[in-house]
């Protein structure tokens, strides 16, 4: 099964990170311990929407995070284009079906994007990056919902990044209750003898999602900044 581009969500940001790791050959595991008490998935009342339809893809960049908001020790990471292409994934049926779904211009295809990465200069191989989608909130409750069930239902599977065989171990894990909706993974990535745990938290708020991957400790301590920026109504 190959990952289509327009499968972008998690799909698309767990190929990035998995050709991130791969390349930049690194041998430290996040301790993946600190997580905030909540459910992963759920809704809550009064969530603060941003109002109006959904927002074009230069407004949500307004409402990035920068490094203004992270403070000291942050520098924008350059982004890759084009490199998850050639990721292929096999062991996961549901990731299989979900790619399908894809293809066909299914609910997976958010044209309404933003991102930014950046790395944390205190600690080698500390990543974290944003991603905030636009939509109607149908499309996007079933589209995220789909792709972090699919992403989970599998505890082991592998994938090829390129000529690199990587092994994939995904388990839920509780988001913060911050919008209307939360959703939270922790993946671990093996190539090689050497590991990599990526933790991925996505929040909708009305017709925004905020979706903070990366160094578990480095998501904890920014996704409710990124989700409040992200519901800004200015």
């Amino acid at each position: 099964m190959r990952f289509p581009t327009t499968a972008a969500l998690c799909l698309g940001t767990v190929s990035v990170l998995v050709l991130t790791a791969c390349s930049n050959g690194s041998t430290r595991a996040t301790d993946p311990t600190s997580s905030a008490s909540a459910s992963v998935s759920g809704r809550q009342e009064g969530g603060n929407a941003p109002a109006g339809g959904p927002l074009s893809s230069a407004a949500l960049a307004k409402r990035l995070l920068d490094e203004g908001d992270l403070g000291e020790g942050y520098a924008r990471k350059a982004e890759l284009t084009g490199r998850h292409a050639d990721v292929t994934v096999t062991g996961c049926p549901a990731l299989g079906e979900l790619d399908g779904d894809a293809a066909a211009g299914g609910s997976l295809d958010f044209p309404r994007r933003a991102k930014v990465s950046f790395t944390y200069a205190s600690s080698t191989g500390s990543e974290v990056s944003e991603e905030l989608y636009s939509g109607t909130a149908a499309e996007l409750s079933s589209g995220v919902g789909r792709i972090f069930e699919a992403m989970t239902s599998c505890s082991s599977y592998r994938v090829l990044a390129g000529s690199t065989a990587v092994t994939v171990t995904a388990h839920e894990v509780p988001a913060p209750r911050l919008g209307d909706e939360q959703w939270g993974q922790l993946l671990t990535f093996t190539a090689g003898g050497r590991s990599q745990v990526v933790k991925q938290t996505a929040v909708r708020v009305g017709m925004v999602v905020a979706v903070v991957s990366g160094s578990p400790a480095l998501v904890d301590a920014h996704v409710a900044e990124a989700v409040a920026k992200a519901r800004a109504t200015t």
